[in-house]
């Protein structure tokens, strides 16, 4: 009978890797609680309208990559493939808006039917933040410096903030115009993508990673030649608050967010340990959005973050970060390993960080696990070593490159002194 494998994309997590799962969790928890931050949960399942209408028809997302099907009642549904929407949809059908201004924050799957790659499975979790009713632009800063906190507080290296401003709906109408006329007479220059985005969705080009598409675009018109005063007012408020904050960044142009909804603050976090898939977190305002789905009009700003990307960072810090034994103890018989275990022990409480192979081994596969740890030196008692009271100390990262066969005969009391 045939094996059975979970789908292509479907990643199990074994539960030598949810450990990690749960502190990045947990640390998540801690942020969003000290910034008064409550959780949602929503289904896994929502009718494909919401996304339809919340998303757009016209992105990648809508017409490529979601997971519908129709249940046995005929009606169209969905697995959803981002958090906003849902969260939205969940506010409005329950009254939330009417009771405030809303800080929420959510975690869990999320699918997408791509081509799966490091850090992008088809079943995908995110963590994300929704802040509902908050239209000043101080709400964009403090969105922005919760998720620079939190990944700063789990260690990720190499952080920075990319930051742009979409401006309002009538700006990017504007501005759509004026780029869709100036790329038309350029189309044959363009990747295949792009000129099939070039009317569903334009403004999508403009994230186009085709080398020769984007030195085309290095002429073309720019969004912010087109904000209005006031969009252009905005945007200098929220970039003077992160200055207030400390938090670096750097204003890209070029930078779109891939959903219909954004409106003004758009931006992404990303790590230079990730190489190309850079972005670990990326967000910013959708205060059409609300409305759009049939709830009063309402300013809005969040964020998602990728938890397979991050999990990716995190797990490399981890190696990078694994400590290396000063003392790898090598030993084999009945003499020899309660004389081992003592000494482990002694060096230890001496401040010495011991390995101590257990196995029972050959001597040769207890060598190869001591030179796999990167220890210094491998303490090596057998049990003519064990009744004469000597060990054996050997060298396995020799100076200037000596062969590794060097080794000394120490006494107990020798050992003692050399690693005290």
């Amino acid at each position: 009978m045939e094996k059975l494998q979970s789908l292509r994309g479907m990643v199990d997590l074994l539960p030598q890797q949810t450990a990690l799962w749960q502190q990045i969790e947990a640390t998540a928890r801690r942020h969003f609680r000290r910034a008064s931050i409550a959780e949602i949960r929503t289904p896994v399942l929502e009718a494909t309208e919401l996304f339809a209408r919340g998303i757009g028809e016209a992105t990648d997302v809508v017409g490529k990559e979601m997971y519908t099907f129709f249940d046995r009642g005929e009606r169209s549904c969905t697995l959803r493939p981002e958090g906003t929407a849902s969260v939205v949809r969940a506010a409005i059908q329950h009254g939330l808006l009417s009771q405030g201004p809303q800080r929420l924050w959510y975690s869990g799957p999320m699918f997408r039917y791509e081509r799966p790659q490091a850090g992008r499975q088809r079943q995908f979790h995110q963590i994300g933040l929704e802040m509902l009713g908050f239209a000043d632009s101080r709400s964009d800063v403090e969105a922005i410096a919760v998720a620079w906190d939190l990944l700063a507080d789990l260690g990720v290296q190499g952080l920075a903030l990319e930051i742009n401003s979409l401006g309002s709906s009538q700006d990017r109408v504007r501005y759509r115009e004026q780029l869709v006329a100036w790329l038309s007479d350029r189309r044959d220059q363009l990747d295949a993508d792009s000129q099939d985005r070039l009317q569903r969705n334009p403004l999508r080009i403009l994230d186009s990673k085709h080398p020769e598409t984007q030195r085309l675009l290095a002429d073309a018109p720019t969004l912010a030649a087109a904000l209005s005063d006031d969009s252009r007012e905005r945007f200098a408020q929220v970039t003077s608050g992160l200055e207030l904050l400390g938090i670096p960044f750097t204003i890209n142009p070029r930078l779109v967010r891939g959903l219909d909804y954004y409106s003004h603050t758009a931006f992404e976090i990303t790590s230079t340990q990730l190489g190309a898939q850079a972005t670990v977190c990326g967000g910013g305002r959708y205060d059409g959005l609300v409305e759009q789905l049939g709830g009063p009009a309402t300013a809005a700003v969040g964020w998602a973050l990728g938890m397979e990307r991050l999990v990716i960072l995190l797990e490399q810090l981890q190696r990078d970060a694994d400590p290396v034994p000063d003392l790898y103890v090598v030993s084999r018989g009945e003499r020899a390993e309660p004389l081992a275990l003592q000494l482990a022990r002694q060096l230890r409480l001496a401040g010495r960080q011991v390995d101590l192979d257990l196995s029972r081994s050959a001597f040769g596969k207890q060598f190869k696990r001591a030179d796999r740890t990167g220890a210094r030196w491998a303490l090596v008692i057998g049990d003519s070593e064990a009744e004469a009271g000597v060990v054996i100390l050997k060298d396995l990262r020799p100076a200037g490159g000596a062969p590794t066969d060097q080794e000394e005969r120490l006494s107990l009391e020798e050992l003692r002194r050399r690693f005290a």
